[in-house]
């Protein structure tokens, strides 16, 4: 993978907002040229706003983009009640933060639950639409997928260095990520984790994983196709990693097949969730929102 980004990274800058349940909310915002319109990052289950920060800077030439971190992720408050730990709470919650930002129109990235709220704000939200890019997530979610990350979230041992931290990543991330060498390891390592006066530990609330815990993953998971198809007058790219567990190719094929003028786009290498790092992927997003 390369990380060659010519432009100076654009340093974004930390707000706080309010949750409507009084929850401390934080955004990452990337300024940016005011007269297009903005895009808004959502990051996935367990990651943060921080993910972003190399799709954000190439971004950032052509418009402002805000990354938000959900409650229980990055620099936004935990909450006391897991259960609040929801699609339906953060939505609510992103709808909150972009009401009192003033985006009342938005181009989205969701990678993973991120792309599941993008299809959710298709009905609570439709008007905030302008063009949505859904990476590795779709309406319909392959059991596999969810069994391997049920099997990580909230269950990682703390690493006792970076190096200790990237090959953790490694063990848990190589199968699928078979295109990464060593330093794109590293990076995702510490975008995964935080170390203070020396202790390691994950950039999410651990009580993350009792959301996953009572899942039937035996049975079919619920499908989120009409939500899905609230996209279908909204332009959307769906990116794929070739060796994801997560999205199957037939799932992009039936996407393709409800939204017409779908585009898609396979990153090699790279399973569930392509992080979005590397030159090709980062300049195919940045064509996508800067077409429409």
């Amino acid at each position: 993978m390369t990380h060659d980004i010519s432009e100076t990274p654009t340093a974004p800058v930390s707000r706080y907002y309010t949750a409507p349940d009084g929850l401390k909310l934080h955004v990452l915002d990337w300024s940016g040229p005011s007269d297009a319109v903005p895009v808004v990052c959502l990051h996935g289950l367990a990651r943060t706003a921080a993910d972003f920060s190399a799709l954000a800077t190439r971004l950032a030439r052509t418009r402002r983009v805000l990354a938000l971190d959900y409650r229980g992720r990055g620099l936004s408050q935990w909450d006391t009640d897991w259960k609040n730990y929801s699609l339906a709470v953060e939505n609510a919650d992103i709808l909150a933060v972009l009401t009192a930002m003033g985006v009342d129109r938005a181009a989205i990235v969701g990678t993973s639950r991120g792309g599941l709220h993008a299809m959710l704000l298709s009905a609570t939200r439709p008007t905030l639409l302008h063009a949505v890019v859904l990476n590795d997530i779709g309406p319909a979610i392959e059991a596999r997928g969810m069994a391997r990350i049920r099997g990580y979230v909230g269950k990682l041992p703390a690493p006792k260095s970076w190096t200790d931290a990237a090959d953790l990543a490694r063990f848990t991330m190589g199968e699928q990520f078979s295109g990464l060498d060593a330093a794109d390891f590293e990076a995702y390592a510490r975008l995964t984790f935080e170390e203070k006066n020396g202790v390691f530990a994950t950039r999410y609330d651990p009580a993350l994983l009792k959301t996953l815990e009572g899942l039937d993953l035996s049975a079919p998971l619920p499908t989120m196709w009409p939500q899905f198809e609230g996209l279908r007058d909204i332009p959307t790219l769906v990116i794929r990693g070739a060796n994801s567990d997560l999205l199957s190719a037939e799932t992009v094929d039936e996407m393709g097949r409800r939204h017409p003028s779908l585009e898609a786009y396979v990153v090699p290498g790279q399973g569930h969730a392509p992080l979005l790092l590397d030159t090709p992927s980062i300049e195919r997003v940045a064509a996508f929102v800067e077409a429409n």
